[in-house]
């Protein structure tokens, strides 16, 4: 499993947290957790497979927002107590 990460301008309140988690959400229908931080200006979200990144670029500029990079790293679920 691998946890993408991507960096995002433009949001600049709750609303466009939830905008762009549904963006990617509807783009990628398997990704799993996807999260959003306007403070941070990045987006995350678990994906079981490689994540077309000209896909992701173009469902996140055609919601109005500035994609800037996206990364990826692999994933290791830790166990109840952090193990």
């Amino acid at each position: 499993m691998n946890k993408i990460t991507v960096k995002i301008d433009g949001m600049m309140c709750g609303m466009c947290e939830a905008h762009i988690c549904d963006t990617i959400r509807r783009a990628f229908p398997d990704v799993k957790k996807v999260s959003a931080s306007r403070k941070s200006g990045e987006a995350t979200f678990l994906s079981d497979g490689a994540v077309d990144e000209e896909a992701l670029k173009k469902a996140i500029t055609d919601t109005g927002y500035t994609f800037v990079s996206v990364s990826s790293e692999e994933y290791k679920k830790r166990g109840l107590f952090g193990r």
